[in-house]
């Protein structure tokens, strides 16, 4: 298949968020007029601008949705349905077997543009290991060795993430691949901001999934069986925001700049999503997270929220 040429680097390192999110719902007015005594302001019915066209903003201490965008439509969602292979592998178990990575699967990679964790064809590496590499730099390779082993192959295993999707209330939900990306004839699995909801409630349920999308980066040894390796998470709100545990990112030309993800802070876990917060920008998705968390949080963390530079994205990241 074709694909268009890489995005345009994003913004540079360092650079700051120059749109704040309207202050949480229950705030007072600063500066009430002379003589009068000090007005209560309409809570924020949303967070401002958020340029996303789906989202869903959703508070697990409560058990609620607080916000969202157009929560019904169906979109591609690129990478953020290596959640779902995550979450089929896991519940199959057996993480400690070892894998062969075959030539195909890095060809996989290689023929598709797609991210990659650069595995290596003849290394041997264990089935958690490949969560890492799928779940952090995006790895394409990754995910279609894992759906090669558990399917087996590609088509049983789509159909066991369909299946599971299904059994998960994902109505609205048709993944078409394991990795996000659009099958030959260009068609790409779809689904809805309050599916992935979710999805991603369940996938962090699970202390093994939690554990994988919480790590920066992962750093394997080379040993004997396998070459070194260090993976790095393209979710660029962990360590720069505060409070952040995962999830995932998603891109792809279809699905445009997409992120789900979670963050807990006083014992209270948000989760969030954003479908296409632009097609050019890399960040926009991120700044658009943050907008959403402050509003939820009720502050103002986005205004310290630093990005790294973004290289040109690939298909699936």
């Amino acid at each position: 298949m074709h694909f268009s040429a890489r995005l345009a680097a994003a913004t540079a390192a360092g650079a700051l968020i120059s749109s704040l999110p309207l202050t949480a719902p229950g705030a007072f007015a600063a500066t009430p007029s002379p003589g009068t005594a000090p007005a209560v302001t309409a809570a924020a019915s949303a967070p401002s601008g958020v340029s996303a066209k789906g989202a869903y903003i959703y508070d697990a201490s409560k058990g609620k949705k607080l916000w969202g965008r157009a929560t019904t439509t169906k979109r591609p969602i690129g990478s953020m349905t290596k959640v779902m292979t995550a979450l089929v592998v896991i519940r199959a178990g057996h993480l400690d077997r070892t894998v062969t990575i075959k030539k195909s699967y890095v060809d996989h990679v290689k023929n598709n543009d797609a991210s990659s964790a650069y595995l290596k064809a003849g290394d041997k590496v264990t089935v958690r290991q490949l969560l890492t590499a799928m779940m952090l730099p995006s790895g394409c390779d990754a995910a279609y060795a894992l759906a090669d082993v558990y399917g087996p192959g590609q088509t049983k295993f789509i159909a066991k993430m369909n299946k599971t999707a299904k059994s998960l209330g994902m109505t609205s939900t048709y993944f078409r691949t394991a990795d996000g990306l659009p099958t030959s004839s260009h068609k790409e699995g779809y689904s809805t901001p309050s599916n992935v909801i979710k999805l991603a409630k369940k996938a962090m349920a699970s202390s093994t999934f939690r554990s994988v999308v919480a790590a920066k980066t992962y750093k394997l040894s080379k040993t004997s069986h396998h070459h070194a390796y260090t993976w790095t998470n393209t979710n660029l709100l962990l360590g720069s925001y505060s409070g952040t545990i995962g999830i995932k990112t998603g891109h792809t030309d279809g699905a445009g700049y997409c992120l789900l993800f979670a963050a807990k802070r006083g014992g209270r876990t948000i989760y969030g999503l954003v479908l296409n917060s632009t097609t050019t920008d890399p960040n926009r998705r991120f700044k658009d997270a943050a907008k959403m968390l402050d509003w939820a949080y009720g502050t103002k963390s986005a205004a310290r929220l630093r990005l790294q530079s973004v290289r040109p994205g690939p298909q699936t990241d």
